[in-house]
């Protein structure tokens, strides 16, 4: 297998934690930080590998507040040096306020129905057609262990390819990256260029020589497909 075709195979987008599922329903008590509100810090230096993230909530008087501000590592795969997720925000349903804003747990890569995923993702240069390609059962143990749930959308017939059952909004934040579709469909995205992708079967690639950094916000939707 071609180490470019094994890069794309896992790019889709990216996520961070949840919030209650009640807020459908009458209202309930919802938590709200008791913690002296935090001063906006100036930003630390400069870090590639990470990205600063700055949360706003609400105090016990439901006064917004900043909640933290600290710097997001990546999550990155030792078979596949480069490529990294930075799972920033999430919520496996909708949100209630006023909340604490502080970030719950989340079992899976990909939203269910409702929820949704905030998060940067970075794709290497893709690298010699020759090159190594990494060990498959090793890669997809490490895959789930770091990234639960993402290995299942991928075809293996077709590497790179994946179809999940999400919106996803995307922005290119620097470098370029190639989106690929149907029947070889291709768009070339560069720096602020913007994608919506409904539901659609397609695949990430980089023929560029710097990585491709992308934003990304993925809400749950009913598919036919799954």
């Amino acid at each position: 297998m071609r180490s470019s075709m094994v890069v794309s195979l896992i790019v889709a987008v990216l996520a961070a934690s949840s919030i209650s599922l009640s807020s459908l329903g009458a209202a309930e008590p919802v938590a709200v930080s008791t913690k002296e509100p935090i001063e906006a810090a100036d930003p630390a230096p400069a870090n590639p590998r990470t990205t600063r993230r700055v949360v706003t909530g609400h105090d016990s008087e439901g006064k917004a507040v900043f909640v933290s501000d600290e710097q997001v590592p990546p999550v990155t795969l030792s078979s596949l040096p480069g490529l990294e997720f930075k799972q920033l925000w999430g919520a496996d349903g909708p949100s209630q306020y006023p909340d604490a804003g502080t970030a719950a747990r989340y079992d899976t890569y990909f939203p269910p129905v409702g929820g949704f995923r905030f998060g940067i993702f970075t794709v290497p240069p893709d690298g010699p057609a020759d090159g190594e390609a990494p060990d498959g059962a090793a890669f997809l143990a490490e895959l789930e262990q770091k990234l639960p749930g993402l290995a299942q959308y991928l075809e293996a017939e077709e590497p790179g390819m994946h179809t999940t059952p999400t919106t996803d909004f995307e922005v290119v934040l620097s470098g370029h990256v190639i989106l690929e579709l149907d029947n070889g469909a291709i768009v070339r995205l560069g720096p602020g260029d913007t994608v919506v992708q409904n539901g659609t079967r397609h695949r990430w690639r980089n023929d560029g020589k710097v990585p491709a950094v992308v934003a990304a916000f993925l809400v749950g939707a009913h598919h036919k497909k799954f």
